[in-house]
């Protein structure tokens, strides 16, 4: 794995350059009222839908809840975009020793309050009309070695455009649990749950 070689510098720069971009490209983002559990650091699982994604959850986590932002990457994507990693992105391969590695360096930054960790559990692009969200178990592998402190919370994106040109991205936050709390049943329940709100939810959004 390679890990990440985040800078405060260029976390900075990126953030606002993803803010310029998405209003380049969006008629908003709105992101749903949720309270985060004071004192925990975050999983932040996602629906993956399109390229956006990851800089959507980057503008949730330091713009609505108030994190660090890291992002797991598989290698071959991460190998593309490397410079990446000096705004908190790091890599995993599956099917690897390797694999062990990186999930264990991912619990580490779990263990500290201030640090929020995105992760797409599908592991590949899914319709943003899916009614069902696969969690693969590497998912759940981390969860276990995490020691501190640590909210999962399932951020799922829906997209609507109304009455404008551009689309709007809608967030919708759910609280699934602490890590440690959680079987892998409850956790696959939690999610599917939390995404089938949110579609509902979606319905009677006001615009």
């Amino acid at each position: 794995m390679v890990p990440s070689r985040k800078k405060k510098f260029w976390s900075k720069l990126y953030i606002s350059y993803v803010r310029w971009w998405i209003s380049r490209n969006f008629k908003e983002v709105n992101v749903q009222p949720f309270e985060p559990r004071p004192g925990h650091s975050i999983l932040l699982l996602s629906n993956h839908f399109s390229w956006w994604d990851g800089f959507i959850a980057n503008w949730t986590a330091v713009y609505n809840l108030k994190k660090q932002y890291y992002v797991m990457m598989q290698q071959d994507q991460f190998d593309q975009r490397s410079y990446l990693r000096y705004i908190g992105a790091y890599s995993i391969q599956k099917g690897s020793r390797a694999m062990l590695e990186s999930l264990t360096y991912s619990a580490g930054i779990l263990d500290k309050p201030d640090n929020l960790i995105v992760i797409f559990p599908q592991g590949e692009l899914f319709s943003n009309h899916e009614t069902h969200i696969h969690v693969e178990k590497g998912v759940y592998k981390l969860m276990q070695q995490i020691k501190g402190p640590c909210q999962i919370v399932y951020h799922c994106i829906l997209i609507d455009y109304f009455e404008s040109l551009k689309p709007r991205a809608y967030v919708h936050l759910f609280d699934l649990g602490v890590a440690n709390e959680l079987t892998f049943e409850q956790l696959k329940e939690n999610v599917n749950q939390a995404h089938q709100q949110a579609l509902k939810n979606q319905i009677n959004i006001e615009h």
